[in-house]
């Protein structure tokens, strides 16, 4: 089994001590922050069969009450004032429905503009397939016909170090699973150049460390996300974000 590469914590809702997680996160220096949504509001991922009723909630505003893109438009402008209230100064930047192509160019321009300091990625799956063994999470096509791969690998590189990786959809652990042993890798090509300066891995552009990486998993590999009805469908971000208020409805 791949050990875990040094200084890249995870942590999942069973976790000892999740209560600090709100702590950490507050006191963190995070200077910009990407909130990703794949939600494809009115359109259930092939993968999932949900439960009747079942829970509806995106950052407590009910898709289904409205449009389908002003409900995109409403949940994206909720996660961002969500995170304010934690991290006022941050640069944000939404990325609603996107494509591959939308997330690198949002990934690439935080960290250039962040430079050294961190950065939080947040995805919500929750209208998209569930992640895949072979280390991706889902995105969209231009038309919103396909859903189309995103490699974590791909997403390590754009996001480089250090940052916060947060994920509320199922399986997320998986996510969590992927990545330590992408950065294993990164951490092995690293070492070869480092001896090895003719090898062709020196020849080549180093990629990036992922220390001091921390991931934010909803659940384990195995895991599907809730459905209580009573419940918000983005249980784990609600906990993350706004406590007090799910205290009260749990």
């Amino acid at each position: 089994m791949a050990q875990n590469p040094k200084n890249v914590v995870n942590f999942t809702p069973s976790d000892e001590g999740h209560d600090l997680l709100l702590l950490t996160f507050k006191a963190m220096k995070t200077v910009s922050v990407a909130l990703v949504l794949c939600l494809n509001v009115g359109v259930d991922p092939p993968d999932v069969v949900k439960t009747t009723p079942c829970a509806r909630l995106e950052c407590w505003i009910d898709p289904l009450s409205m449009g389908p893109q002003k409900a995109l438009e409403t949940i994206g402008a909720n996660l961002q004032k969500q995170y304010e209230n934690w991290q006022p100064r941050a640069r944000y930047k939404q990325s609603l429905d996107p494509t591959v192509d939308e997330v690198k160019k949002l990934c690439t321009s935080l960290r250039r503009n962040a430079k050294e300091e961190r950065v939080l990625f947040h995805y919500n799956g929750h209208g998209v397939p569930r992640p895949t063994v072979n280390g991706e999470v889902w995105v969209f096509n231009k038309n919103y016909t396909q859903y189309i791969p995103l490699s974590i690998y791909d997403l390590q590189t754009w996001m480089g170090s250090p940052s916060i990786f947060v994920y509320d959809c199922s399986n997320a652990g998986l996510i969590v699973k992927s990545f330590k042993q992408f950065a294993l890798q990164r951490e092995q090509e690293l070492e070869v150049a480092a001896i090895n300066p003719n090898h062709p891995l020196a020849q080549m552009p180093l990629p990036p460390s992922m220390k001091n990486c921390i991931q934010l998993a909803a659940c384990e590999a195995n895991e599907l996300l809730p459905m209580i009805p009573d419940l918000p469908a983005d249980l784990f971000t609600s906990c993350l974000t706004t406590p007090i208020k799910i205290a009260l409805r749990w």
